[in-house]
C-alpha cells in the first residue's frame, strides 16, 4: 500500500507538471504567458495534490474517480475557489448577473487549461475534434453567460477546422473574444431553473 502511494504520488506530479507544460506553451500562443507559469499551483498544496494522488488511476481525472465514489470532491471544491481559469469560480447563483463576462486572461487561461487537459488525458488518441467533442457534452452541464458559451462555441469550432497553430493565436483568440463577449449588445437574464433568457 505504503508503495503504491510512493509510485503514485511521482506519476501524479509528472502528470501535473505535463498538463502545466502543456498550458504555459499554450499560453505564450495566446498571450497570456505569466497566467501560464502560475496555472494550477494549488494542485500542490495538500488538499489536492494529497486526494489526487489518494485516487490516481493513470486513466482519469483523481477529482473524476473520487467524486464518484464520495459524491464530491474536496480537491475540487479547493480548486475551482482558487482558480480564475475555472467557469466555476465565476458563478454565483445570488448575485445580480449569476455568470458575468469573464476577463479575457482568464478566459484565455481556460481555453489553454481544456486543450492541455484533453491532449494530456487523450494522449495519442487526441485530434483536433477532441476538445470539440468534449465541449459539446460539457456546455450542457456548465452554468456560464450565453457569450461566453458562444465564444469557447466558435473557438473550439476553429480547432476542429483549422487547428491549434491557426487557431490559438493572441490576435484571433481576442478577436473572438472582442465580437462574443464585449461587442455583442444581447442582453440575457438568468432563469433558475437553469436557462438563459435573450431579451427583447
Amino acid at each position: 500500500m505504503k508503495e503504491n502511494i510512493i509510485i503514485n504520488i511521482f506519476k501524479h506530479f509528472k502528470l501535473v507538471a505535463k498538463h502545466k507544460y502543456w498550458v504555459f506553451r499554450l499560453s505564450i500562443k495566446v498571450g497570456i504567458p505569466f497566467r501560464g507559469l502560475i496555472h494550477d499551483l494549488s494542485k500542490y498544496s495538500i488538499t489536492e495534490f494529497g486526494e489526487s494522488v489518494k485516487y490516481y488511476n493513470g486513466e482519469k481525472s483523481p477529482i473524476s474517480v473520487c467524486k464518484e465514489k464520495n459524491g464530491y470532491s474536496k480537491a475540487w471544491l479547493h480548486h475551482k475557489g482558487r482558480n480564475k481559469h475555472h467557469l466555476e469560480y465565476w458563478v454565483d447563483l445570488t448575485a445580480p448577473d449569476p455568470a458575468p463576462i469573464i476577463p479575457y486572461k482568464y478566459i484565455a487561461e481556460m481555453i489553454c487549461d481544456k486543450m492541455a487537459a484533453g491532449i494530456v488525458y487523450n494522449g495519442k488518441n487526441w485530434s483536433n475534434s477532441s476538445e470539440y467533442e468534449y465541449w459539446q457534452i460539457e456546455r450542457k452541464k456548465e452554468i456560464m453567460n450565453p457569450k461566453v458559451q458562444n465564444f469557447f462555441d466558435e473557438v473550439f469550432l476553429e480547432v476542429k477546422e483549422k487547428g491549434i497553430e491557426k487557431t490559438l493565436i493572441k490576435e484571433n483568440i481576442k478577436s473572438l473574444y472582442e465580437k462574443y463577449c464585449i461587442n455583442d449588445k444581447t442582453e440575457y437574464r438568468y432563469e433558475f431553473h437553469g436557462e438563459w433568457i435573450k431579451e427583447d
